[in-house]
């Protein structure tokens, strides 16, 4: 009798080593097939391997997501702006109308400063997109990316600048003064 509670007590132990392997097996293919979703510039590679580890796909993937999420919600900003419904700071702060445009948004990030300028196609009232990279440099900051997005009659320009001494900084109330003087003087 000992022998069959033996064998059943082996045959437990099996049964779980083979469901968990089933498992792990079953989580290596989902972290597979995770990371292949991500596009490859968005991956980062470790500095000990090759291949990163599946802990490091996960966060990579994470952050993508992240990234996705707050693009998607520009663009409905974006999208509820053109559209007329009362129209949406890109901050999320107070409401713009869309009839009073020029719009000048400032927003600070980590070590710099986001810029979007909204203005109606054709109108007078434009400006020269290197007057504003002239006042983000001359008060400190360098732009490193700027989009220009045409919807609808409207034209959004976008621009992403650093600081270039992180210790002095960038003055965020003067960069929105002087572009509001030269967004409003056109």
């Amino acid at each position: 009798m000992k022998k069959k509670s033996s064998s059943s007590s082996e045959s437990v132990k099996l049964d779980r080593k083979t469901v968990e392997r089933n498992r792990r097996i079953h989580m290596k293919g989902l972290c597979f097939k995770l990371a292949s979703l991500v596009p490859p510039h968005h991956h980062h590679r470790s500095a000990s391997k090759d291949m990163p580890s599946q802990q490091d796909q996960i966060e990579q993937a994470a952050e993508y997501i992240a990234q996705l999420k707050e693009r998607i919600e520009k663009l409905q900003m974006k999208k509820e702006l053109v559209a007329g419904r009362g129209g949406l700071s890109l901050d999320g702060g107070a409401a713009w109308p869309t009839s009073t445009l020029p719009v000048v948004n400032i927003r600070d990030w980590d070590s710099g400063l986001e810029v979007t300028l909204i203005s109606r196609c054709g109108t007078s009232r434009s400006f020269m997109l290197y007057e504003v990279i002239s006042i983000l440099e001359e008060e400190g900051a360098e732009v490193v990316s700027a989009s220009i997005s045409h919807i609808g009659d409207k034209v959004f320009h976008t621009l992403h600048a650093q600081v270039r001494l992180s210790r002095v900084g960038v003055e965020t109330s003067r960069v929105s003064q002087r572009l509001h003087e030269l967004v409003y003087s056109f």
